[in-house]
Protein backbone atom coordinates (compact mmCIF):
# COMPACT_ATOMS: atom_id res chain seq x y z
CA UNK A 1 0.00 0.00 0.00
CA UNK A 2 1.29 3.45 -0.85
CA UNK A 3 0.67 6.48 1.29
CA UNK A 4 1.42 10.06 0.30
CA UNK A 5 3.68 11.64 2.88
CA UNK A 6 5.67 14.85 2.89
CA UNK A 7 9.44 14.86 3.54
CA UNK A 8 12.14 17.42 3.05
CA UNK A 9 15.07 16.06 1.04
CA UNK A 10 18.35 17.79 0.41
CA UNK A 11 18.60 19.11 -3.18
CA UNK A 12 21.93 17.31 -3.71
CA UNK A 13 20.25 14.01 -2.89
CA UNK A 14 17.34 14.76 -5.23
CA UNK A 15 19.79 15.53 -8.03
CA UNK A 16 21.60 12.24 -7.49
CA UNK A 17 18.31 10.32 -7.39
CA UNK A 18 17.22 11.95 -10.65
CA UNK A 19 20.54 10.96 -12.27
CA UNK A 20 20.34 7.35 -11.14
CA UNK A 21 16.63 6.52 -11.29
CA UNK A 22 16.63 5.14 -14.82
CA UNK A 23 13.24 4.53 -16.43
CA UNK A 24 11.35 4.22 -13.14
CA UNK A 25 9.73 6.99 -11.17
CA UNK A 26 11.51 9.09 -8.58
CA UNK A 27 9.17 7.73 -5.91
CA UNK A 28 10.06 4.15 -6.80
CA UNK A 29 13.77 4.98 -6.69
CA UNK A 30 13.44 6.66 -3.28
CA UNK A 31 11.40 3.74 -1.90
CA UNK A 32 13.99 1.23 -3.14
CA UNK A 33 16.84 3.23 -1.64
CA UNK A 34 15.04 3.53 1.68
CA UNK A 35 14.36 -0.22 1.78
CA UNK A 36 18.05 -0.93 1.11
CA UNK A 37 19.11 1.58 3.76
CA UNK A 38 16.77 0.04 6.34
CA UNK A 39 18.07 -3.45 5.55
CA UNK A 40 21.65 -2.24 5.85
CA UNK A 41 20.87 -0.56 9.16
CA UNK A 42 19.27 -3.79 10.42
CA UNK A 43 22.34 -5.84 9.46
CA UNK A 44 24.65 -3.34 11.13
CA UNK A 45 22.57 -3.53 14.32
CA UNK A 46 22.74 -7.34 14.30
CA UNK A 47 26.50 -7.28 13.75
CA UNK A 48 26.86 -4.84 16.63
CA UNK A 49 24.76 -7.06 18.89
CA UNK A 50 26.85 -10.10 17.95
CA UNK A 51 30.11 -8.24 18.55
CA UNK A 52 28.86 -7.06 21.92
CA UNK A 53 27.73 -10.57 22.87
CA UNK A 54 31.06 -12.15 22.01
CA UNK A 55 33.02 -9.29 23.62
CA UNK A 56 31.11 -9.77 26.88
CA UNK A 57 31.31 -13.59 26.80
CA UNK A 58 34.73 -14.53 25.37
CA UNK A 59 34.95 -17.98 26.98
CA UNK A 60 31.35 -18.72 26.10
CA UNK A 61 32.00 -17.76 22.47
CA UNK A 62 34.66 -20.47 22.13
CA UNK A 63 32.20 -23.10 23.33
CA UNK A 64 29.48 -21.79 21.02
CA UNK A 65 31.87 -21.59 18.06
CA UNK A 66 33.01 -25.20 18.60
CA UNK A 67 29.41 -26.41 18.85
CA UNK A 68 28.50 -24.56 15.67
CA UNK A 69 31.48 -26.03 13.82
CA UNK A 70 30.60 -29.53 14.98
CA UNK A 71 26.96 -29.12 13.96
CA UNK A 72 28.03 -27.73 10.58
CA UNK A 73 30.35 -30.66 9.94
CA UNK A 74 27.60 -33.12 10.87
CA UNK A 75 25.11 -31.38 8.59
CA UNK A 76 27.56 -31.36 5.68
CA UNK A 77 28.48 -35.01 6.15
CA UNK A 78 24.80 -36.02 5.90
CA UNK A 79 24.52 -34.73 2.32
Amino acid sequence: MRKATSFTINSDILTEIAKTKGAGSTSDRVNNLLKRALELEKRERLEQEAAEFFRNNPAHSDVERAAFQKASKNAISRD
